[in-house]
């Protein structure tokens, strides 16, 4: 199968505004780094811990095709390896998906081999052949990659941002097709999807976040760069958005809000209770 250029590709929609926007938003996290606060460090940690937890459902329910919840990938990512009235192959689903998860992570070298380990791990279905084409084409997106001669550790205004997602974007898609991931097939985008995540690291942005209902959108229109991209990055933004949010959370300041927010709730309430009541012209003011 012959796969359009990824370079050009990314060239093609990183003007999209769609892919702007989100970089907009991808922008305001980077620049968050480094972290020094100990709250905003702590933060960021609980922050990559609920994303593996929520990845790793996602990767179960494309493996199994059953209903997987939060508190079953919870389970298991503590530990646990088996779940009282929970199906064994659920389970051991979400254990394979926090391996692959944790070994993607953790590679150095040969990221393109790597790719070839989470089919195994994540029992893909790939083929021989399926599986040497994708190989081929992760290889052909690390020399993408070396050819932009990109550093992560280097600040990324939106503009760069913007670049990199749409990279990011494009090999994720050129790698889906080449593994014959359609929604019939989702099982077979679990691989690319660990392997995008860790890309999107080298590429100096953070990790993103798709529901299953959203990967099964994205393969609907894997021959559309336009409409792959208009659908995912929106969806990269947001879980970007809310990357940020964890890690500016201050306790404290939720408290007040949270008072402040029952307070006026409390009056809201005792208005409309008395709204009935005709008023007194003669009555001093009170207030509630």
């Amino acid at each position: 199968m012959i796969m359009v250029d990824v370079q050009a590709g990314a060239d093609a929609i990183a003007g999209r505004p769609t892919v702007a926007e989100a970089a907009e938003q991808g922008a305001r996290l980077v620049d968050l780094w480094p972290l020094t606060s100990a709250e905003h460090l702590a933060n960021d940690a609980k922050y990559a811990e609920d994303l593996q937890v929520r990845i790793s459902m996602v990767l179960a329910q494309l493996m199994t095709g059953e209903d997987v919840t939060i508190p079953d990938a919870e389970y298991v990512y503590e530990g646990a390896e088996d779940i009282p009235g929970r199906p064994q192959d659920l389970v051991d689903a979400l254990m394979a998906a926090n391996d692959a998860i944790e070994a993607a992570s953790q590679a150095q070298d040969d990221q393109s081999r790597m790719l070839a380990d989470l089919a195994e791990t994540l029992g893909s279905g790939w083929d021989q052949a399926r599986r040497q084409d994708v190989v081929a084409g992760a290889a052909k997106a690390e020399q993408s990659l070396d050819d932009r001669n990109k550093s992560p550790e280097s600040p990324q205004n939106k503009e760069g941002v913007a670049q990199a997602l749409a990279m990011g974007l494009e090999i994720c898609r050129d790698l889906l097709q080449r593994a014959g991931a359609d929604p019939d097939h989702a099982a077979a985008a679990a691989p690319v999807l660990v392997y995008v995540n860790e890309l999107n690291e080298r590429l100096g942005i953070p990790r993103a976040f798709l529901s299953d209902e959203d990967v099964v959108r994205a393969l609907k229109v894997l021959d559309d760069p336009q409409a792959f991209a208009d659908l995912l990055a929106p969806l990269v933004g947001a879980e970007w958005d809310h990357h940020r949010q964890e890690v500016l959370w201050d306790p404290e300041e939720a408290k007040r809000k949270a008072k402040e927010d029952d307070e006026r709730k409390s009056r809201e309430a005792l208005q409309a209770k008395f709204a009935h009541v005709p008023e007194d012209p003669n009555k001093p003011p009170v207030e509630l």
